[in-house]
């Protein structure tokens, strides 16, 4: 099952959403992710952001955005949240975001997390 919170913030242009769901392993995780990019507006985001911890440890995927997995992994590691996928979505709106995309990212799980069913 798979929670979108839509349009959460923009920042000079660029939009973003978080979303998450239970997974265990990668394939359940790219299976989720796949469920997400079903929404054409996702699917065309410039990036789809992703990170799990899992009991064998950590799985992310940049998809483009260099650094942004791991922002992803320290944060459920501090929560200490695991087999939860959390996708942070974005669509670049023209100006480079230089190191404050990583404030972006870290704004959207924070959300995301102060918003989990308990």
């Amino acid at each position: 099952m798979l929670t979108i919170h839509d349009n959460i913030l923009t920042d000079r242009g660029s939009k973003y959403s978080v979303s998450g769901g239970p997974a265990t392993t990668k394939v359940e995780a790219l299976a989720l992710v796949k469920d997400l990019k079903r929404t054409k507006k996702y699917a065309k985001a410039t990036h789809n952001t992703w990170a799990l911890l899992t009991e064998d440890g950590p799985l992310k995927n940049d998809d483009g955005e260099a650094g942004a997995g791991m922002v992803i992994v320290r944060m459920l590691e501090r929560a200490e949240v695991q087999n939860h996928l959390i996708i942070v979505t974005r669509w670049f709106g023209g100006t480079q975001l230089g190191g404050d995309r990583f404030r972006r990212v870290q704004d959207c799980v924070g959300y995301y997390l102060d918003h989990m069913e308990p």
